[in-house]
C-alpha cells in the first residue's frame, strides 16, 4: 500500500463530518446558531453533492499544485477527503492503472510507462505545463550550458568543471531514480533517443530530495522543475544562452519541458472527475498554476507528442 501523506486534512475532513452531525443535533434542538450553520450547509450541499475519498500518487514535480488545488477543492465540497503522495511518475502511472490509487499523477505520457492494455483503460486530462532544467552548487561558476555539454555531464564522460568553463572540480551529478518523469523529460532534451546508462553520483526519489542534497553539496548538478527553484539553495543554469523561465517554454525556446498529465480510470468515481474538473476550471488554471509556478496549457504556442515531437499548435 502507499503512505499517503495528508494525514492533517483527513483529519480536517473528519472533524467537519463530527461538527456537521453535531450541529444537526442542536438544530434539532431549537438552537439558533446551529440552524443558521445548518442553513449554510444545506445552501453549500444543495450546489452539488459530492462524497468519497480521492488518493493520488505519481511525479512530485507537480504535486504541491495538487495539494493546493485539493485543500481549495474540499473547502467547496468537506465530504471528500484527497490524499496522496508523489512517489514519481512511473509508480503513480501503475498505481492508477492497478487501482490502488484513483489519480496516476505523471510528467509524462502514460504510453511511456505502461502496456497498451493498461493505456487504453485510463483517462489522461492535461492540466498545465511546466518547465524543467539545470540546476547547480552555489560555489559552481558555470552558468550556461549547452545540450551537448549537458549530455556529456549526465552520461559521465564529462567529469571536470573545468572542462566547461568552470574551475579545475570533480563534477557531482545528482540524478534522479528510474521511473521519474522529470528525469524521462530531461533525458528526453538532451539525449533524444540515445541510450543513457549513467546512474551518476546518487539517484534521487523526488524533488524536494534533490533540493536538500544539492545545498548541502559542493560542485553538484541535477535538474528540478522550475517550480522547485530556490536561489537561496542554488542556481539555475541557462541552456543553450536561454534563461530558465515560462515565458521561454511557450514556444519552445527553452528546450526542457513537460506536460503535466493526471490520469483516471474510464470508470472512476464521481468524486474523482469532480476533482479532475475542478483542475481544468478557472479557479486553478487562472489562479493556482501560475502562483505555483506552472504554465496554463492555454498559454502554449506548441504542443508535445508521447513520442517528445513539438509542433506549433
Amino acid at each position: 500500500m502507499f503512505d499517503y501523506s495528508c494525514s492533517r486534512r483527513q483529519f480536517l475532513g473528519l472533524a467537519g463530518g463530527i461538527a456537521a452531525m453535531a450541529g444537526l443535533g442542536l438544530a434539532g434542538c431549537g438552537n439558533s446558531a446551529a440552524s443558521a450553520a445548518k442553513g449554510s450547509a444545506a445552501g453549500s450541499a444543495a450546489a452539488k453533492d459530492i462524497a468519497g475519498e480521492v488518493t493520488y500518487d505519481g511525479a512530485s514535480s507537480f504535486q504541491a499544485l495538487v495539494e493546493a488545488a485539493a485543500e481549495k477543492f474540499m473547502d467547496k465540497y468537506p465530504d471528500v477527503i484527497i490524499s496522496g503522495s508523489g512517489n514519481g511518475s512511473g509508480k503513480g502511472l501503475t498505481a492508477v492503472a492497478a487501482g490502488t490509487v484513483t489519480i496516476g499523477n505523471s510528467d509524462v505520457f502514460a504510453e511511456t510507462k505502461l502496456e497498451k492494455d493498461d493505456v487504453k483503460n485510463l483517462v489522461d486530462h492535461e492540466v498545465a505545463v511546466v518547465g524543467m532544467g539545470p540546476v547547480v552548487s552555489k560555489n559552481v561558476k558555470v552558468d550556461d550550458l549547452s545540450l551537448e555539454q549537458l549530455k556529456g555531464i549526465f552520461s559521465g564522460t564529462i567529469t571536470n568543471w573545468k572542462e566547461v568553463g568552470g574551475d579545475d572540480a570533480t563534477i557531482v551529478v545528482l540524478n534522479r531514480k528510474a521511473g521519474s518523469g522529470t528525469r524521462a523529460t530531461f533525458e528526453a532534451a538532451v539525449f533524444r533517443s540515445e541510450a543513457n546508462e549513467f546512474k551518476g553520483d546518487a539517484e534521487l526519489d523526488k524533488s524536494g530530495d534533490v533540493q536538500t542534497q544539492l545545498s548541502s553539496t559542493d560542485n553538484a548538478i541535477s535538474y528540478l522543475d522550475f517550480s522547485h527553484y530556490d536561489d537561496s539553495k542554488f542556481n539555475a543554469v541557462k541552456v543553450e544562452g536561454v534563461e530558465p523561465k515560462s515565458e521561454n517554454v511557450y514556444d519552445n525556446k527553452f528546450p526542457i519541458w513537460a506536460t503535466e498529465h493526471m490520469y483516471c480510470a474510464k470508470d472512476a468515481d464521481e468524486a474523482t472527475t469532480a476533482f479532475l474538473d475542478f483542475m481544468l476550471s478557472d479557479d486553478v488554471q487562472k489562479e493556482l498554476v501560475e502562483q505555483q509556478g506552472f504554465i496554463p496549457v492555454s498559454e502554449m504556442k506548441v504542443v508535445k507528442d508521447a513520442s517528445g515531437k513539438v509542433t506549433e499548435k
